[in-house]
């Protein structure tokens, strides 16, 4: 079964133009090698409203894998974990962890992971390394995180610790 999925880019200067997207073709070409189907790029200025009403847009209807990259720092305009926030359902804070300890800037990270209807929203950075250094810390999990959202009976992979029994 092929996974979909959509990379969100937040940031002022793309959204006017004014820059190349350099994180975006990153993470596409990251997440076509781990098997999954980029179906959309969009890009959205920094801002909590703006990420939050991207979210419900993408999210909607949609089964799959969401990256955002871009707004996830300290700078006063990086309101990417707070528009996440108020869109998600349900958090998932062992993905943020985990995405958080890929590098020593990942501390600095204000990044949320988490569903959002059928769809796994996971904030990255704006840069592309960091952005593909804190994917790269959860990539395995997600094909097993997208199974138990799309509905499926998926069992937890033995190499992964888990046993054959379907999933609760």
């Amino acid at each position: 079964m092929t996974h979909l999925a959509k990379v969100l880019v937040v940031s002022d200067s793309l959204a006017r133009g004014e820059r190349e997207d350099l994180a975006g073709p990153a993470l596409r070409s990251r997440l076509e090698a781990a098997g999954l189907a980029v179906v959309e790029v969009r890009a959205v200025p920094d801002g909590a409203s703006w990420v939050e009403g991207a979210l419900r847009a993408l999210s909607g209807g949609f089964t799959g894998l969401i990256v955002t990259t871009g707004g996830t720092g300290f700078s006063p305009r990086d309101q990417t974990p707070e528009g996440t926030l108020a869109a998600l359902e349900r958090e998932a804070p062992g993905l943020a962890e985990a995405m958080r300890l890929a590098s020593p800037l990942g501390r600095l990270s204000r990044a949320r992971a988490g569903t959002l209807g059928r769809a796994l929203v996971l904030n990255l950075p704006g840069s592309p390394r960091g952005a593909l250094e804190c994917l790269e810390a959860v990539i395995e999990v997600v094909p097993h995180a997208l199974d138990l959202l799309g509905g499926g009976d998926a069992p937890h992979p033995p190499e992964t610790g888990g046993s054959t029994a379907t999933s609760s």
